[in-house]
């Protein structure tokens, strides 16, 4: 056990007598630390938040005025990760202080199975987190802390629940990542067919809403053990879909249509104030208690916020400025708020901009209790005390993600290194790599991979990545046998979306929002793309694209071509780059069965961009 020296002591107790410091503090030179001056922990952890989803964070739609005031009160983190762009990787690491690639449990469970349309098969997961490993509960267990579990589990079912892992308490925690029911009565169908109750919620007032059912359960367990240490992991299943909120909360936000690229949804908004007032509720409640200078708080997502369609009234946010969102590995995808609360120590209104990742909260809960880790444990995370005490730095370090397979949402799978301002970006499909200066480009706009003046950074980089990978035993993705790009249709068409093409260059790129989903950002002549396509029935077919362009980017050449088939096109002003039109810009001619690739290269840009584009259809002639 780790021995607590002066600081820590005075920060869990500020304004005690510096007589009675002195005399905690001479005692844990001999002593473990008593349970008296072990501070407790409430860690908030929601479900899909988005980077700038608070007030504090930019928002200037969503009410968020408890969390507004803990960034006042405490730490905002500005360049704070998730470890992954889905939920159940982000919980392990949490829980753990790893990698999951070190814990090949590297999707959300039991995972997206692996589809005809899919170049690579993922690796076979771990379908819960494994009972071998020590988790942050079972450690402070150890120590003396109460552990408690409220809210949402995901990391296993049967055999592996929250009190398989090392937490006294379990309230709604099991297999599942959606809510059975966010209104009373909390129950449903599982994925085994059978109706239950969410654990512990098997009695609610009808109609009872669960963030505040989860928040009562929370207060019980603060005020039980008031008089003893705590860590309180608190995992919301809000603001997760299926969006849903009370009534009179929604009907609180104005009625609009839910505008493209702002943050609009009145649902997602009515979830994110109930949100906001399980935190103040707690906080209030740590006030009641006298507990406010004994915990520490920490807030933060498991991964950016869902900014695609998935289900009834999504999508539900948008992160802009940053790119994508859940289920990216772009900046909307990982990075994540993070506030700590600390009285007496964090001074208010603090702010750092230290990259940390969610492998970090591991360490840091340890080295705060005063629990030191063997000297064989391998842990990826780094104990943020230094940034939370303002004593120093942490040492310079890269993060690292591994994600080898394709998300609901579009993503692509690949892995990830950032060291310093720079991120590096390797797709395992093709290998293509994207490189962004993060400190001048956090937008992600300008890929340096091809820049000359980059090239030993991408090497140096790549080469981490890589030898990071084998030294965590990462899983890696294998060709799927089944692979079937654009298949022909029973009628005979041949559908190219954008979301299946290849991109070359450094600034054509998909665009997954929902009222894009095109091939976009095609301002340099040389990006262009190619799709790969099967043709069962050979014969003539008619070529029809999907295109927007906006005013002044008109009168760009585009060739379409199959081999020596080529088809050149120029294009018109639709007036805007997702004012889609469909035109028929030829044929092309197949005698074969079999797989084939189009390319689409621009010849000539006159204006700014060449266009937006969709969709590419083949259509038999008759």
């Amino acid at each position: 056990m780790r021995w607590l020296s002066i600081p820590p002591v005075k920060h869990i107790f500020p304004r005690l007598p510096l007589a009675l410091l002195t005399i905690l503090a001479l005692s844990s030179v001999a002593a473990p630390v008593p349970d008296a001056v072990k501070p407790n922990f409430i860690f908030i952890l929601i479900d899909d938040l988005g980077y700038g989803d608070l007030g504090c964070y930019g928002s200037k739609f969503y009410r968020t005025p408890n969390l507004d005031r803990v960034a006042a009160q405490g730490m905002k983190f500005t360049d704070a990760y998730a470890a992954a762009p889905v939920c159940s990787p982000t919980r392990a690491s949490i829980l753990t202080g790893k990698y999951p690639a070190r814990l090949h449990l590297t999707d959300w469970l039991p995972g997206r199975p692996n589809q005809l349309d899919q170049r690579l098969a993922r690796p076979p997961i771990r379908q819960e987190l494994p009972l071998e490993e020590v988790t942050l509960a079972e450690k402070l267990k150890a120590a003396g802390y109460v552990t408690a579990h409220v809210g949402k589990w995901h990391l296993g079912g049967d055999g592996f629940e929250p009190q398989r892992q090392g937490f006294d308490i379990n309230i709604a925690g099991d297999v599942t990542g959606t809510p059975l029911s966010y209104f009373a009565p909390f129950k449903g169908k599982g994925r085994d067919g059978k109706e239950r109750f969410m654990p512990g919620l098997e009695s609610a007032k009808a109609g009872e809403y669960l963030t505040d059912r989860l928040t009562t359960e929370a207060e019980k367990i603060i005020e039980a053990n008031r008089d003893k240490p705590f860590f309180l992991y608190f995992a919301h299943y809000a603001v997760h879909t299926p969006l849903k909120a009370k009534a009179d909360y929604v009907a609180r936000y104005p009625t609009v249509t839910n505008t493209p690229g702002q943050q609009t949804n009145i649902i997602y908004a009515a979830m994110i104030e109930s949100m906001d007032e399980s935190v103040g509720r707690i906080l209030k409640k740590l006030d009641e208690l006298k507990l406010t200078e004994k915990t520490i708080v920490i807030f933060t997502s498991d991964n950016g916020g869902l900014a695609t369609s998935e289900g009834p009234s999504t999508p539900p946010t948008i992160n802009s400025p940053l790119r994508e969102g859940k289920g990216w590995l772009y900046e909307g995808g990982i990075r994540v708020p993070l506030l700590v609360r600390w009285p007496g120590v964090i001074p208010g209104a603090s702010m750092n901009a230290t990259p940390v990742s969610s492998v970090d909260y591991f360490p840091t809960l340890l080295e705060l209790a005063g629990v030191k880790m063997a000297t064989n444990e391998v842990v990826d995370g780094v104990s943020l005390l230094p940034l939370l005490e303002q004593t120093g730095e942490l040492p310079a370090r890269p993060l690292f993600w591994h994600y080898p397979h394709y998300s609901n949402q579009g993503g692509k799978p690949g892995g990830v290194i950032r060291e310093g301002d720079f991120k590096l970006i390797e797709f395992y499909e093709t290998g293509r790599m994207e490189l962004f200066d993060l400190k001048h480009d956090f937008r992600e706009t300008q890929n340096l991979a091809e820049d000359p003046k980059q090239a030993a950074r991408v090497k140096s980089l790549r080469s981490k990545l890589d030898a990071w990978r084998n030294e965590a035993s990462a899983q890696m993705m294998m060709p799927n046998p089944g692979y079937q790009p654009s298949p022909q249709a029973a009628d005979g068409s041949i559908t190219m979306m954008a979301s299946d093409a290849d991109v070359q260059g450094v600034m054509l790129r998909y665009e997954p929002l929902p009222h894009k989903h095109t091939l976009g950002f095609w301002v340099n002549t040389n990006d262009w793309a190619h799709w790969e396509f099967e043709v069962a029935k050979p014969g003539k077919f008619g070529v029809e694209i999907t295109y927007g362009c906006g005013t002044g980017c008109g009168g760009s050449e585009v060739e379409f071509a199959v081999g020596e088939q080529k088809l050149l096109f120029k294009v018109e002003v639709t007036g805007g780059f997702q004012a889609f039109v469909k035109r028929d810009i030829g044929e092309l001619s197949f005698d074969q069965p079999g797989r084939y690739t189009l390319t689409v290269k621009a010849k000539s840009k006159p204006g700014p961009a060449v266009m937006d584009l969709p969709q590419v259809m083949l259509k038999p002639v008759k």
